[in-house]
């Protein structure tokens, strides 16, 4: 017989993982779109169509400048037609292009001067870009930076003994002064529960006690990981694995560690009550300390302490040029990523396709609105990327064409490029369809 409810669940969790699949989607699309439209027109291209998502019009306008805006029906993806262009990927118009004359050919992608065309090809992975970095931005300047001291702005419950208050800053741990939060972090590496803590309240000091500084807390769980599918969420503390004892978060990395593939059971503390769950851990690909990647068998629990201290607020520049370390990155590590692939140091496993997306988008949105926005931050980085590269119907394709006019001084002719597009599209589906099948066939 079937099982409703739990059917009646999967049918709800699957709405909602496509619900912000398209929304991350969506903003994606548009801004990389934009980016193509307005440098478009800039340079005096017209746009006849910009549309977010393919088939069905759903609602239009066209405004003032004769582009129609439209939202479609199939929320996959988006494009810009401009005028010539015989589809979406601006494969020219065989029929239309001869009937223009100069004037109106210049208005068309093919008409254009080369710059002109580049101009376009590149925006709309710029724009990528640089919505990766707003984004990025605005989260730097709402998490603010470290002020320096370690006086408790928030505390997260765990089990066991907690002294502690939100305002007290702590000055000594097991009688040992701290002056920072790097030496209250090598201190506190190696201590049992429960901890001697010497803090300034009101003016006075006292000694309190409470947990390790870094207790087996999960401060985040990663997406797609063997914890967020048994269920562990941020504030959960792993209390047991395998029946032993966890003191802090480096035994629990290290018990990890040491069961590698074999399924572990650990007992967690959340809310006041207890429960068990089993999990396997997951190979993962990571960057070690010399630059290589390498696989790893992973959980997805990343851990932190037990309070969070005071901040301040991040100055404008500092967090925008934070920001565009950080979009950078994800374009250097995807790239390194992709090479080591490629030459099989890595398993492919690692790949995401559509599916993988769109699980991952609706994992982070149920975390919350800061790991849903960094989560579209780093995926349009990865989409400007992706669309770089030098594949017919991608963008690098187009300005791969004006980089062979700009030295050979001629167009490829257009049987030529209706048999790259062709080609180019034919890739793009084989490796989209690539994607879905490791994603299915991975653990």
């Amino acid at each position: 017989m079937f099982d409703i409810a739990a059917l009646s669940a999967s049918f709800g969790g699957f709405i909602w993982m496509f619900f912000f699949f398209v929304i991350a989607l969506s903003i994606i699309v548009a801004v990389h779109e934009y980016g193509h439209y307005i440098v478009g027109r800039w340079c005096g291209i017209h746009a006849e169509v910009f549309s977010v998502g393919f088939g069905t019009v759903l609602l239009s306008r066209v405004d003032r400048h004769g582009t129609r805006w439209q939202f479609a029906a199939l929320p996959f993806g988006g494009f810009v037609r401009f005028k010539g262009d015989a589809s979406a990927a601006s494969a020219p118009d065989a029929v239309l292009l001869p009937k223009l004359d100069a004037q109106e050919r210049r208005k068309t992608m093919h008409g254009a001067p080369i710059w002109a065309r580049a101009a376009t090809a590149a925006a709309g992975p710029v724009f990528n870009f640089i919505l990766s970095i707003v984004l990025y931005g605005g989260l730097f300047m709402w998490h603010g930076q470290y002020d320096g001291s370690l006086k408790i702005a928030k505390l997260t419950p765990v089990p066991g003994e907690m002294g502690l208050q939100v305002g007290d800053e702590i000055l000594a741990v097991e009688g040992q002064e701290v002056r920072s939060y790097e030496e209250f972090a090598t201190i506190g590496q190696a201590l049992l529960p429960p901890v001697r803590y010497t803090v300034l309240r009101d003016g006075g000091r006292r000694t309190v006690l409470g947990p390790v500084p870094f207790p087996a807390l999960v401060a985040q769980v990663q997406p797609r990981s063997a914890a967020i599918e048994a269920g562990l969420q941020a504030g959960d503390v792993i209390l047991r694995i395998d029946g032993r004892t966890i003191s802090g978060f480096s035994e629990l990395q290290r018990t990890v560690a040491a069961a590698d593939g074999d399924e572990m059971g650990f007992s967690v503390w959340r809310a006041g009550r207890e429960f068990d769950v089993r999990l396997t851990a997951k190979s993962v690909a990571i960057l070690s300390a010399n630059g290589d990647f390498v696989n790893r068998r992973l959980v997805g629990i990343s851990g932190g302490t037990f309070f969070e201290p005071g901040t301040d607020p991040l100055p404008f520049a500092v967090a925008f040029a934070a920001a565009a370390e950080r979009t950078w990155s994800i374009i250097s590590l995807s790239l390194a990523g992709l090479k080591q692939m490629i030459l099989g140091s890595i398993s492919a496993c690692n790949i995401s396709g559509p599916v993988a997306i769109a699980e991952t988008a609706g994992q982070m949105a149920r975390q919350g609105a800061m790991p849903f926005v960094a989560l579209i931050a780093g995926l349009s980085a990865a989409v400007g990327l992706m669309n770089l590269f030098p594949i017919p119907v991608l963008d690098g394709g187009h300005l791969l064409f004006c980089a062979y006019e700009a030295i050979t001084g001629r167009k490829p002719s257009d049987s030529a490029l209706q048999i790259l597009m062709t080609v180019g599209l034919v890739l793009v589906l084989s490796l989209t369809a690539f994607a879905v099948v490791m994603n299915f066939m991975c653990p």
